[in-house]
């Protein structure tokens, strides 16, 4: 994922806060005061505006949920163009699709500006491809970082890796399905992962040790990514 959004240890991105709890205002699930206080924890604004006016700008589209985008470069997940609203993302690392609406952040000291660009339609990993990729390759890559002997080098993600089921406590809006909750904060649990292993690659006796480890974490990255922008989107999200 993007070094530029918000690492998983302060939960989710920016981008993924904003879709879950526009979605659930644009479908009633939430009151707009409960809406602007969870914003207000990363102080969201529209650029050159207010919180409000970035609710009603969305509302205005006549969209009835926000989604996700994920993209890095060779991977523009959850994005469907035109390519100025694709290169800014790309560039963010991180944005929200609101109908034919982007919302691209930017970080101006305490605050989160957030721009709007013309958005086209995307396609998506669903719910359940998302789920099942990401366990067939945690497990995988768990398995994989043993035989390499994870603890001796990489100490905090031999225990990530062993405590597989402590995951990020999210808080999620009325309205998300608990399913989705769950593969999101599995998702996040798995970026914390790669990101632990590839910290310092001093740690490794060579260099062919080095490509090793990188090329067994090299399928988990993109899974995490895939399962964090499914579950919040709710466009692939199940019906129950």
């Amino acid at each position: 994922m993007s070094s530029s959004s918000p690492g998983p240890g302060t939960g989710l991105p920016h981008a993924a806060t904003l879709a879950w709890w526009l979605t659930a205002w644009l479908r009633g699930h939430e009151q707009t005061d409960h809406v602007l206080d969870a914003l207000a924890d990363d102080v969201h604004l529209m650029a050159g505006g207010s919180a409000l006016d970035l609710l009603t700008h969305s509302r205005g589209t006549g969209a009835s949920y926000a989604g996700l985008a994920l993209p890095v470069e060779g991977d523009l997940l959850g994005l469907g163009g035109p390519r100025d609203f694709n290169a800014a993302a790309l560039e963010a690392g991180q944005a929200v699709v609101v109908g034919d609406l982007g919302l691209v952040p930017l970080e101006q000291g305490e605050t989160v500006q957030w721009q709007a660009l013309p958005a086209a339609r995307r396609q998506l990993p669903d719910v359940g491809e998302a789920d099942r990729s990401l366990r067939e390759t945690l497990l995988r890559a768990a398995g994989d970082l043993a035989d390499l002997d994870v603890a001796r080098w990489r100490p905090e993600a031999a225990d990530a890796l062993m405590n597989l089921h402590r995951r990020p406590a999210l808080d999620a809006p009325l309205g998300t399905p608990p399913r989705c909750v769950d593969l999101a904060a599995r998702g996040l649990q798995a970026w914390a992962i790669v990101d632990l292993a590839l910290a310092d690659d001093g740690g490794a006796l060579s260099s062919y040790e080095v490509e090793q480890r990188r090329g067994l974490l090299q399928p988990l990255g993109p899974a995490a990514r895939r399962a964090v922008v499914a579950a919040c989107s709710p466009e692939v999200w199940p019906d129950r």
